[in-house]
């Protein structure tokens, strides 16, 4: 046990590189394929299997999701400060296993469920509190495994290329695409193949399956422990963040120097493996933590005495750094409220819509299932976007990448403006034809399904997923850029908080809308039924509330300066001053 404990620590750590590739993305995609893929059904679990109101049951599961998201803070902030990611993945990828198997006996014991609703029952047995506490548990592993997985799986797999070869960058780059394209393979697979099995043939076959993944996806991992580079935690960034707000409180009295590079505090540790900042001046209230007074004591290493009132501009700009992050951040939340709509409410549309193949065939599409067409369009984007638009777009704009960061966000964020739009004209059709031409009904819920195919239903995830390709792995890679390096593990934390908050806002939403609306002239816009509802009007709201953050969005995009760029062009002059001669 000791050998495979073993750390890295030599200043130059065996890089296995591509060598450590299937150990890492073998892990995220047995992973994916256990987890994640299986939460798209779990909506539909909950409402035949549990019995559970379709309000309560989203709700429950955007809730479960915004927890799983947000968890990452905190599973970020442990593997930086005390674990290190290695330790940390490990100990997730087994909290997520049993949460697996705890779902997968919920299904196969009797007991641990409510009795089936039967076709015409008009009052389903819900499920006991005793049940509840039970899958609620199961909820709780996986949401340990998420809060883990999540924001370390990426910053792992960085960390086994050397970053200052070319060699190491590019086989980073690759690094990334195979991770996105695991991902939605994995989530294809989920969306397909289990979902049918759940679906169509047993939940308790369905859900072992995903466990068993779970289990290779434990065992992969463990197996490549001796080629991993694991990088040791060097306590907690956010404390240096802290020790920045505190000293500059301590000295907000102070005046700033008119020539703050020649003045301030200047020390970077040799031991640091954070790049170099420029001196901004945005946020110059931070500033002053970094002024030296006669109070303040320097040591021979030229370190400050004491952290607390003192600290370098190289402190500061890291704290900048996050600063300007978090109105970016901000609009990204709003953002995903409309992604969650189509991972959610588009099931019910699909329980409520003709899911047949063919006038003639009895196979059904599972409701869930429909969601891989986002999935789909965003792995055939991808390639045809980094191949064919990124080398155009590179001659024509002189950019390495094509277009920056936040202009691939914001086109991102015009398109789900129009998802929603085409979401409320489908909707709107979708039940115009239900009342008009009915089929049949649901089993359980006296619900009369719309004739219209279920395959007007892709147009709205074709372009939810197009949405994701530009803004989410934005979202992605201007997190990992932007933060300081030893902060990569809560920069990707930070994605999935955002994440998390566009899943309570929009359990918040649809409780609001719903609680609103209900005995409203002109009805509920969220029904359980929803051809007695208004769910396109639900719709045209959620457009308009991406309007508004696309705005938000345009002007904090055109005050944001990038990492590694001065905010002040006379600072320019004075760099090689401020590199060359370490000054207190």
């Amino acid at each position: 046990m000791e050998k495979t404990e073993k750390v890295i620590t030599s200043d130059q750590p065996k890089y296995r590189g591509v060598k450590a590739m299937p150990f890492v993305i073998g892990n995220e995609t047995f992973e994916k394929l256990g987890t994640i893929g299986t939460s798209s059904n779990l909506l539909v679990y909950l409402t035949t299997v549990f019995n559970m109101n379709p309000i309560a049951a989203t709700n429950l599961i955007n809730i479960f999701n915004g927890t799983c998201y947000f968890g990452t803070l905190l599973g970020a902030f442990l593997s930086d400060a005390f674990f290190g990611r290695y330790k940390t993945l490990g100990f997730a990828s087994i909290s997520s296993f049993l949460g697996m198997l705890i779902l997968t006996l919920t299904a196969a014991i009797s007991k641990l469920h409510p009795p089936h609703c039967s076709t015409g029952q008009t009052i389903c047995i819900g499920p006991t509190s005793w049940q509840m506490v039970f899958i609620l548990t199961g909820f709780g592993f996986l949401v340990i495994g998420a809060s883990g997985i999540r924001p370390c799986n990426l910053a792992f797999g960085a960390d086994q290329f050397n970053p200052n070869t070319e060699s190491g960058k590019r086989g980073m780059s690759s690094f990334f695409n195979w991770y996105y394209f695991t991902f939605t393979f994995a989530m294809m697979v989920s969306l397909t193949i289990i979902v049918y099995v759940q679906s169509n043939v047993s939940w308790a076959l369905g859900l072992a399956i995903p466990t068993f993944l779970m289990f290779c996806s434990c065992a992969v991992f463990f197996i490549g422990t001796r080629i991993y580079v694991k990088v040791l935690p060097q306590g907690s960034p956010l404390t240096s963040v802290v020790q920045v707000v505190v000293a500059a409180v301590k000295k907000r009295d102070l005046k700033l120097p008119e020539q703050p590079l020649l003045s301030l505090h200047n020390h970077v540790p040799a031991s640091s493996i954070n790049s170099k900042l420029p001196y901004t001046d945005q946020f110059r209230f931070f500033n002053k933590a970094a002024i030296v007074t006669h109070e303040d004591q320097i040591k021979p290493d030229g370190s400050a005495a004491d952290p607390w009132r003192l600290c370098s501009i190289q402190q500061v700009e890291e704290v900048k750094c996050l600063l300007r992050v978090l109105p970016i951040w901000a609009a990204g939340i709003i953002y995903y409220v409309a992604i969650v709509q189509q991972q959610t409410y588009v099931v019910f549309q699909a329980l409520q819509s003709d899911r047949r193949l063919g006038t003639n065939n009895n196979f059904k599409i599972p409701a869930a299932s429909y969601i891989i067409f986002s999935m789909l369009t965003l792995t055939i984007w991808i390639p045809i976007y980094d191949r064919i638009i990124v080398p155009f777009l590179r001659k024509l704009t002189k950019n390495e990448d094509g277009i920056t960061v936040l202009q691939k966000m914001g086109i991102g964020m015009v398109i789900a403006i129009i998802t929603m739009l085409v979401s409320a004209l489908i909707e709107r059709q979708r039940r115009t034809v239900a009342i008009t031409k009915p089929i049949f009904e649901t089993e359980a819920r006296k619900s009369v399904v719309s004739s219209m195919s279920g395959m007007w239903l892709i147009p709205q995830l074709a372009l939810a997923g197009l949405s994701e390709a530009f803004t989410l792995i934005g979202q992605v890679e201007f997190f990992y850029k932007q933060f300081p390096e030893n902060m990569r593990s809560i920069g990707g934390s930070f994605l999935f908080c955002g994440l998390a908050l566009s899943s309570y806002l929009s359990s918040f939403l649809i409780s609001v809308v719903h609680r609103t609306t209900n005995g409203a002239a002109t009805g509920n816009w969220l029904a359980e039924d929803l051809n007695k509802g208004k769910l396109d009007f639900f719709y045209h709201l959620t457009a308009g509330l991406e309007v508004l953050n696309f705005g938000h969005f345009l002007v904090c995009a055109k005050w944001y300066k990038y990492k590694g760029t001065s905010a002040n062009t006379a600072d320019v002059a004075m760099e090689k001053m401020y590199s060359e001669k370490p000054l207190v």
